[in-house]
């Protein structure tokens, strides 16, 4: 899954398409992420005790990350996800890879 959270996501299928929205959670195993103002339900909630309250609740539903695209910080496209890997020299001395998301259309990194 190339959606993380806080990843700024628009939505390009489903009754919210066209909408942007920061991701608030992921769900890797369920291929599935919340993004915030995207598929709001209505939840009638019953009060439980004298100090909640009952009402009407508006709540973000996960959708499916094949329904959204990352927009890239640099270009503000939406965009698909490469993988680049960086050699990095880490506190001893020593190279390391590690792996960071790149734009496909400006080529800048998303991370």
């Amino acid at each position: 899954m190339n959606v993380k959270k806080n990843d700024t996501v628009k939505v390009i299928a489903g009754k919210d398409k066209g909408i942007e929205g920061k991701v608030i959670a992921c769900f890797p195993k369920l291929n599935r992420v919340t993004v915030k103002g995207v598929n709001e339900v209505v939840k009638h909630q019953k009060s439980r005790n004298a100090n909640q309250p009952g009402g009407i609740i508006h709540k973000e539903m996960p959708v499916d990350a094949s329904n959204v695209m990352v927009v890239c910080p640099k270009c503000g496209k939406p965009t698909r996800v490469a993988h680049k890997v960086n050699r990095v020299t880490n506190d001893q001395g020593r190279e390391v890879r590690e792996m960071v998301r790149v734009c496909k259309k400006c080529n800048a990194e998303i991370d």
